[in-house]
């Protein structure tokens, strides 16, 4: 469940404490909060961009979709994150390229485009945040290639899962043996087989709703 009753302000001195104290002002004056209920898109493919997205509550998922309609998982979103892409797109006035969801409820700051240029000059602490973003975000899509591209499924799955633990400091993950496949692109069959030997070594425990690690 979101807190209730917190203000921009709050936010920002929470999650975005490295910013400078006139930055902070400024979003303080211009950013707005928005909530988005799990499983709703914040951002389509090919719609355009009007403000850069700053999480400060739940869990976004981003997504590359195919011509096909298939979904390629890139990588999450959390509190203290931006989405690198809204800034590109806002930046240049062009269309998402990715699908943005909430995996659980979520709350964000929305910072209108129009001011991106002038944040970017008048604020130092924003430039550094704008380029740390996309050295992470670029430094994800590496992991993602390497395991696509270097390891086998079971070292691809094992992976997967130690980072939801860590990401969500929750031994119960709770995600369907098909939610793994399509984040993998693998079949559900195949998930299901390795989870069943990963339980067999006592890395987890396959449960009816969620999956418990154990190491």
């Amino acid at each position: 469940m979101l807190k209730e009753n917190i203000s921009v302000s709050d936010y920002v001195n929470q999650h975005f404490s490295q910013f400078e104290p006139p930055l902070k002002n400024f979003l303080k004056e211009h950013a707005s909060i928005m909530d988005f209920p799990a499983g709703e898109v914040i951002m389509r493919t090919g719609q355009y961009i009007r403000a850069t997205v700053m999480i400060v509550e739940g869990r976004v998922k981003l997504y590359r979709e195919g011509e096909d309609g298939g979904e390629f998982f890139m990588y999450y979103l959390e509190p203290g994150n931006a989405c690198a892409l809204s800034m590109i797109c806002a930046t240049k006035q062009e269309t998402s390229q990715i699908m943005a969801k909430a995996v659980e409820d979520t709350r964000v700051l929305m910072v209108p485009i129009g001011l991106m240029d002038d944040m970017m000059k008048q604020f130092k602490t924003w430039y550094y945040f704008v380029l740390e973003t996309y050295r992470s975000r670029y430094e994800e899509l590496l992991v993602v290639i390497d395991h696509i591209a270097f390891k086998n499924m079971d070292e691809r799955l094992a992976h997967y899962l130690a980072n939801q633990y860590e990401k969500l400091q929750t031994r119960e993950l709770k995600i369907t043996h098909q939610e793994i496949a399509a984040d993998l692109h693998s079949s559900r069959e195949v998930i299901s087989r390795l989870l069943k030997k990963m339980e067999q070594r006592q890395y987890l425990m396959l449960h009816r709703n969620y999956i418990e690690w154990l190491r």
